[in-house]
């Protein structure tokens, strides 16, 4: 049928998990008119050869709309880049860490709820050991974001390449 399904069963589960991923294998195989086994045994496959590889929540709206963004540049001591990554992994409203070329180390893009929660992240990424400066710039608006949209058009286009149910 195609390089990814089997046959059209396996694309019209594919294109009710895409609607739903959290579809009970009862309710699929209702829906598709076969035994719940067979649901199962097609997912497990589908997930085993990388058709399937992961599920998602699709959200109505980008989730940064509201927050408080900053752009933040780190100089970090010499062979200290490992550990001061490895920390600024461990907080959530690190969203971006570039390394990058010129007078500083990283570029980090941050969020958080309010300026004041802003202000505590920033003082406590400077206080990471190994980090020598930082300059932060506070985002005033976006005036667009492709990141939300591109996410949101590749599972369109999956949709519809693989049709309706």
């Amino acid at each position: 049928m195609s390089k990814w399904f089997k046959d059209e069963l396996d694309r019209k589960l594919v294109a009710l998990l895409q609607v739903n991923a959290r579809e009970s294998t009862s309710r699929l195989a209702k829906t598709l008119g076969v035994a719940r086994s067979t649901v199962h045994e097609r997912i497990t496959r589908l997930e085993q050869t990388g058709v399937i590889t992961g599920y998602s929540a699709v959200l109505s709206r980008n989730p940064s709309e509201g927050n408080v963004q900053a752009m933040v540049m780190l100089r970090v001591e010499q062979k200290r880049g490992k550990q001061v990554v490895a920390r600024l992994n461990s907080f959530p409203s690190v969203k971006v860490c570039l390394a990058v070329s010129g007078n500083y180390d990283y570029f980090l893009s941050v969020e958080q709820a309010t300026l004041e929660e802003l202000e505590i992240l920033l003082d406590d990424i400077g206080e990471i050991p190994g980090v020598e400066r930082s300059t932060s710039w506070v985002v005033l608006s976006r005036k667009f974001d492709r990141r939300y949209k591109e996410v949101l058009e590749k599972v369109k286009t999956q949709m519809n390449e693989i049709g309706d149910p």
